[in-house]
């Protein structure tokens, strides 16, 4: 099954579930490029954040009638120390929604992957992350006032309650890596290149982008 095979089985299978079709569109394009990546469905956990139970459980409340590939996933979704550390700021910054937690799983794994974050999840750019988050986690989305890269600004929270401090400068005009921090986030779309079956890039150490 292609990535845009999965997403439109999602989406199809979405139709009378009653959740906001926006959300239904993020977690489906989150679910599909990570169905695209793994070796098997067996695997979506792996790739997606979720284990076995919850995503099982997601798949019934928001794509009652999903293609079969979604409900295979088998074990736990092991977790890293940096992507425990998203998973525990988005969180401690939840809105409370029913959503907010699977999707705190998934974004945090994710965001372990080497591109923008919105590429990451699949997303067609940079204004569905936005919006999600603000839907989600607005307390967390208020905060970036200055409109960083949000795995940047995830990063920059985490070091900052940790104590310690990412920054080379203390204003961020002066830096010479703002850029890398404020620049534009423009580039394809994961689940297009996924659903023509372009080969990705090796994988390589983590980039905050």
């Amino acid at each position: 099954m292609t990535a845009d095979d999965a997403y439109a089985g999602l989406m199809a299978a979405a139709a009378r579930s009653g959740h906001d079709v926006a959300d239904l569109h993020a977690v489906a394009s989150i679910l599909a490029l990570a169905l695209s990546e793994a070796a098997s469905p067996e695997e979506l956990p792996a790739h997606c954040g979720l284990d076995a139970g919850a995503l099982t459980e997601l798949i019934g409340a928001l794509f009652p009638a999903a293609p079969p590939e979604f409900r295979r996933g088998r074990g736990a979704a092991p977790r890293g120390i940096e992507e425990d550390s998203v998973r525990t700021l988005l969180l401690a910054h939840s809105g409370g929604t029913a959503l907010a937690r699977p999707l705190a799983a998934m974004i945090a794994r994710r965001a372990m992957e080497p591109d923008h974050l919105w590429q990451d999840l699949g997303l067609r750019n940079r204004h569905e992350l936005s919006a999600m988050l603000t839907r989600h986690f607005g307390p967390l989305a208020a905060k970036n006032t200055a409109n960083m890269k949000w795995k940047r600004f995830f990063y920059r929270l985490i070091c900052e309650d940790e104590g310690f401090v990412l920054c080379a400068t203390p204003v961020c005009t002066d830096c010479a890596d703002f850029d890398m921090c404020f620049g534009e986030e423009s580039g394809e779309a994961r689940l297009a290149r996924a659903g023509r079956a372009v080969p990705r890039a090796p994988a390589q150490v983590l980039k905050i982008r």
